[in-house]
């Protein structure tokens, strides 16, 4: 487990959060818990079935009872601009969240070691800046786009003057009638 603990407000299914310390990636290893290290310094152990969002977060916003993550949008309001797959989960309780998931093999890393599905919410000035989703909370997901920059294109190989002055002599002269004058 990675040493190196972020910020985290764990929201369950009963509509309570829990603020916390989670490493980024590999908090689950395996198994069907979490183990949220609390305010108070505790390991507080958490059933993935639970769990409805790990929010990485900015600030705790301890005061803000109903809304501490403070996302104000659950869904892109246009395509997105930065490189991913767009995705859009439907929850057990039928909410719909989108996001941002990487094209990489860490995408299925999370799958495979977390259980469940690391991307970027569609307001990135929000309070959350990364969302985990368990496995058991999706009922639905869909792949929306992939979303990737537009790629250079190589300019064309012009030929060379020399090249150039070779096939149109070859082109003037391939349909001219043959003379031979005699010495």
């Amino acid at each position: 487990m990675s040493s190196s603990r972020k910020k985290v407000i764990v929201r369950r299914f009963t509509g309570d959060t829990i603020p916390g310390y989670l490493p980024m990636s590999s908090m689950v290893g395996g198994k069907t818990t979490l183990e949220l290290l609390d305010l108070e310094g505790r390991i507080n152990p958490l059933p993935l079935s639970d769990i409805k969002t790990v929010s990485y977060v900015r600030e705790f916003n301890l005061a803000d009872s109903v809304n501490p993550e403070r996302m104000l949008r659950r869904t892109f309001l246009a395509r997105p601009r930065t490189e991913g797959l767009w995705i859009r989960l439907t929850f057990r309780t039928g909410e719909i969240l989108e996001g941002l998931a990487a094209t990489d093999l860490s995408l299925l890393d999370s799958m495979i070691e977390d259980g469940g599905l690391h991307f970027t919410p569609p307001d990135t000035r929000s309070n959350t800046q990364h969302i985990f989703v368990p496995r058991t909370a999706i009922t639905d997901l869909q792949l929306i786009a992939v979303i990737t920059s537009p790629s250079r294109r190589k300019p064309l190989e012009r030929p060379s003057a020399e090249d150039l002055r070779k096939e149109l002599q070859d082109e003037l002269f391939k349909n001219a009638p043959s003379t031979s004058r005699p010495n």
